[in-house]
């Protein structure tokens, strides 16, 4: 056993350190952001404007991806991981200087995420690939697992510091902390860390990056069960992007929520995160990687979303927490090792950026919608209803009451979304 850990750590070394580094550095930035979501609805008091700061992020992502990971295959990988992590950096002293100088105005945060969701579509792709070539196929599961677990730290860690440092100190040193992070995964990925080059055997390195694009695109279209996948994932993403909206909105404003009960479902979900991810790490192959994502994401959503919405206490709130994220990191690496053994890995890049744009595009819109139907639908219709409704007998009433009442419709919305793809046969077709 210790001969084969010994091999497996020379052959994993390179994305150990990278690992290891980034996943500190996303600490840091979560961190930031977890602070920034805080202070932005304190500031305004309103789900959508919160919202608005997700969207920020992910509407240049989503528009740009599919060109920028052709640049991406094109441009060398640890450059561009660097270049793009130092842009991050300077948006976050941005931030740093507009706090410390009291001007600090949400639509600077709306532009400084829109900034760094542009530098997001060609760091992303870049990153994805860079897996696939310092990890050799035959641990593809392990390190999804790994890659699982670390984002499950992040979400651990990510309440408890950030709420422990702005209650003894001020969102400044959040930040700083942020930039400590930053410099360690920097220099670690500049001296330590060699990326190696990919070998194009695709007969398309003369090509124009709008050639390269529409590849990535015509792959998919070839291929109707990665892409019915991925479509499966957009829909996900949809209901999972309403719940985002609505979590802070309610658990912030109901009787027994608040900042601290925000930090425990948060770190409850990381702790949920952690064990799916320790499971998928040391379990074997199952049979069908498919059957696998499919129960995963019909469990998700069929368990959290209604303990949330009738729930009244920080306890069931974290009950159903831990029913709607202990799979995730099981779902996420079966779906992770089928693209990674399915997909060429000189065309990764386009394929990936094609699937961001196809996946990720109901992110924003689903934030949108989320903070639309919380402060101008669901809230002022709980608002109007009497004590005696059967809406108030369900999810309780006061502010935030429209909030859970919105999980009851998505927690019925996400399960009912879930059979029309476990019966598509292409995506099935993946398993041959």
């Amino acid at each position: 056993m210790i001969k084969n850990f010994n091999i497996t750590f020379r052959e994993l070394r390179t994305f150990l350190i990278l690992w290891l580094t980034q996943s500190f550095s996303s600490l840091g930035s979560a961190m930031t952001a977890f602070a920034l979501v805080i202070w932005s609805y304190q500031e305004q008091g309103s789900a959508l404007v919160t919202s608005l700061l997700t969207i920020c992020s992910y509407a240049p992502y989503v528009l740009l991806s599919i060109f920028a990971g052709a640049l991406s295959d094109r441009w060398n990988k640890k450059t561009t991981i660097l270049v793009s992590d130092s842009f991050a950096a300077l948006c976050t002293v941005s931030v740093f200087i507009l706090l410390s100088t009291d001007k600090l105005q949400i639509w600077h945060l709306y532009l400084i995420n829109t900034l760094n969701g542009l530098m997001n579509t060609v760091q992303q792709p870049a990153s994805d690939v860079s897996i696939s070539l310092l990890a050799p196929e035959k641990h593809y599961q392990k390190v999804s697992g790994m890659r699982s677990l670390s984002n499950s730290l992040v979400t651990i860690l990510t309440p408890v510091l950030a709420t422990a440092l702005l209650s003894f100190t001020n969102i400044r040193v959040v930040i700083l902390f942020d930039f400590i992070t930053f410099a360690t995964a920097f220099v670690a990925l500049l001296f330590f860390v060699k990326i190696p080059q990919v070998t194009n055997r695709s007969g398309t390195g003369d090509s124009t990056v709008l050639q390269s694009a529409k590849s990535g695109l015509r792959y998919l279209m070839d291929n109707r069960g990665i892409l019915n996948l991925i479509l499966f994932l957009a829909v996900i993403n949809f209901t999972a992007s309403i719940f985002n909206a609505a979590l802070p909105a309610m658990i912030l404003s109901r009787a027994g929520g608040g900042e601290f009960a925000l930090g425990m479902v948060n770190m409850v979900t990381g702790i949920a995160m952690m064990t799916g991810s320790i499971l998928v790490a040391f379990l074997p192959p199952p049979k069908s990687r498919v059957r696998v994502i499919c129960n995963c994401l019909l469990f998700s959503m069929s368990t959290e979303n209604f303990m949330l919405a009738f729930g009244r206490s920080t306890p069931v709130w974290c009950l159903g927490a831990i029913l709607g994220w202990v799979f995730i990191p099981v779902m996420s690496a079966n779906m992770d090792v089928l693209f990674r053994t399915k997909i060429p890995i000189e065309m990764q890049g386009r394929v990936y950026s094609a699937r961001n744009t196809l996946q990720f595009f109901t992110i924003p819109l689903g934030y949108l919608c989320g903070g639309f139907l919380i402060d101008k639908v669901f809230e002022p219709f709980m608002a109007a209803q009497p004590l005696d409704s059967v809406y108030v007998a369900l999810v309780g009433d006061g502010k935030g009451s429209g909030a859970a009442l919105l999980f009851l419709v998505i927690g019925i919305f996400g399960a009912l979304s879930c059979l029309p793809f476990r019966a598509d046969r292409n995506i099935w077709k993946l398993e041959e």
